[in-house]
């Protein structure tokens, strides 16, 4: 973690100096301390400034105390997302440096909306994440609204380095130009199939429902009990596409699937969910079974940004700064993942606040690393 003092230490602050009364690095791991250590707003970050600023002179210089929580919003605004996201990318380095692994690494991306940045004349910040299956951020991409995810992804892709990696997507990120992104990067995909990409998800749809399909898939079935209810997952998939009149449209498209979650209530009831997918992985149901099951990653990080940060209730509606704090929280919540609290297993969450409880301790812990 000294290393991440080391390269916060060369952003280019472009201010006029003469008028600068707080260091832009300063404020940066101002708002990174108070993050971890359970505040959500700028007042609460002015608060734990000054309540730890002797233990925070041990980090940064500080040469006119802790700035007021007007001049850290407003300074935090000025640093380029892109200088974080470049941290980003050598935190992803630094964890997934083992080039010899055999199991393929999943990275899932898929957008979420920063509720609270949004008002009167104002479209909230909509911004697409990658996240791999040990629940790391890797990088991000802001957008103007939802629709234009599919803008995003691409550029999102030439910041990583997916060689080798498969990559899942709701059906938005389902475009033939994303798909030839993808491997043109030398990565494969498992991409959902649901009404924007209508021909095909219904060809494919009418291929699984003639039962002779079974002779020719590849199966697997997972049951298991989850709050109280049993829920039965089974996957098919199938090589068999020489029929598919667009299967050439798809870069590298080997295989299709067809996925039925069975939920079976406490009272007997049951609900079934059937969902369809194109992937350019071979044969092979165990691997197609992990991506399709792993994607729900996204999902839960997405859940941690509201429940462990309390992202959506913040209501900074400066677009950049907003976007800042969004990169912070995940550069938090990798770190969390990695770090022991209080020597006993805790939620996120409740890392958090005991951080909070005694941030000296901890983050003197957690810079230590």
């Amino acid at each position: 973690m000294k290393a991440l003092l080391d390269y916060v230490s060369t952003v280019t602050d472009m201010r006029q100096q003469k008028k600068v009364r707080h260091k832009m690095m300063d404020i940066i791991m101002l708002v990174f301390f108070a993050t971890l250590a359970n505040a959500d707003d700028w007042v609460e970050m002015e608060v734990f400034g000054k309540e730890h600023e002797k233990f925070l002179r041990n980090y940064l210089e500080l040469p006119n105390g802790i700035p007021s929580h007007d001049t850290i919003q407003r300074v935090f605004a000025m640093v380029p997302p892109e200088f974080l996201g470049t941290f980003q990318k050598r935190w992803d380095e630094m964890l997934n440096s083992d080039e010899g692994r055999k199991v393929k690494r999943l990275l899932a991306i898929d957008g979420k909306t920063q509720r609270g940045n949004g008002g009167k004349g104002q479209k909230a910040n909509h911004i697409v994440s990658a996240v791999d299956e040990n629940g790391f951020c890797l990088g991000q991409k802001r957008v103007d609204e939802k629709t234009n995810e599919i803008k995003a992804i691409p550029e999102l892709l030439d910041c990583l380095n997916i060689k080798g990696t498969i990559i899942t997507t709701d059906a938005m990120g389902t475009q033939t130009a994303i798909v030839k992104k993808i491997r043109k990067k030398q990565a494969d995909y498992v991409l959902a199939l649901k009404a924007n990409q209508g021909n095909l998800l219904e060809d494919v749809r009418l291929y699984f429902s003639d039962r002779g399909f079974l002779k020719k898939s590849a199966y697997k079935k997972v049951v298991e009990k989850k709050r109280g209810c049993i829920e039965k997952r089974e996957y098919w998939q199938t090589d068999d596409i020489a029929w598919l009149s667009q299967r050439k449209d798809w870069a590298g498209l080997k295989t299709i699937l067809l996925t039925r979650n069975t939920m079976t209530g406490t009272d007997g009831g049951t609900h079934t969910e059937e969902r369809y997918f194109i992937s350019s992985l071979p044969l092979g149901i165990d691997e197609a079974a992990r991506a399709v099951r792993g994607h729900w990653m996204v999902e839960s990080y997405h859940w941690h940004l509201d429940v462990t940060f309390r992202e959506d209730g913040n209501h900074t509606l400066e677009k950049q700064a907003s976007y800042n704090l969004n990169i912070i929280r995940k550069l938090s919540l990798n770190i969390l993942k990695l770090v022991e609290v209080g020597g006993r297993p805790l939620s996120l969450k409740k890392k958090r606040y005991a951080i909070g409880t005694n941030p000296e301790k901890h983050l003197e812990q957690i810079m230590n690393l």
